[in-house]
Formats: structure tokens, C-alpha cells, sequence
């Protein structure tokens, strides 16, 4: 199952808080890339947030295994999670 997860800052976090853990946040973020969990990662280009495209079995599947991530861990960061499924919509061109 395909899972968008959005990354949305604890409030009340400081910049500073965020540098210790951000090398050991690349390596597990990796390390779930390289296992295919992670499919596709990228930043909004203003607020600067993580969204990822994962692959996985169900949403709690995707929490469980985003909480292995040091910046969820530091309770920096949490995680909006929705499931996707296929667009159906292209169907309706073939109606009559």
C-alpha cells in the first residue's frame, strides 16, 4: 500500500534542537530507502518539510516504523499519515 506521510514540526521546537540528531536522521532515513519502505522523499520548498511516498503494509505498519526515526524519537517531529490508493477517475473517458 502506498502512504503519503507529511512532516509537520512539534510546536515550540527550536532550530538548535534539530542539529544533533540530523547526520543520525540521514542514516536511518537511508537505511529505510535502501529497504524500499521509503519509495520517494522530498521537501516543500518553503517550509522546508519532509514528505515521503512510502510502501508498506498499512498505516500502522508506516507509524510503527516512522517512530524509528531519531528527530520522531526526540519528539521533534510527528508524522500526517493517509493512505492512497489508484486514481479510478481516468474510467469515466471510457463511459458512454
Amino acid at each position: 500500500m502506498k502512504i503519503l506521510a507529511i512532516e509537520k514540526e512539534i510546536d515550540g521546537t527550536k532550530k538548535e534542537q534539530f542539529t544533533p540528531h540530523l547526520k543520525a536522521e540521514a542514516q536511518k532515513v537511508w537505511e529505510l530507502y535502501q529497504s524500499e519502505f521509503i519509495r520517494e522523499i522530498y521537501f516543500t520548498k518553503y517550509s522546508h518539510n519532509a514528505v515521503l511516498i512510502l510502501e508498506c503494509a498499512d498505516e500502522n505498519e508506516a507509524r510503527n516504523i516512522l517512530n524509528t526515526l531519531p528527530l520522531v524519537k526526540e519528539k521533534l517531529i510527528v508524522f500526517d499519515i493517509l493512505s492512497l490508493e489508484p486514481y479510478d477517475g481516468f474510467a469515466r473517458l471510457l463511459e458512454n
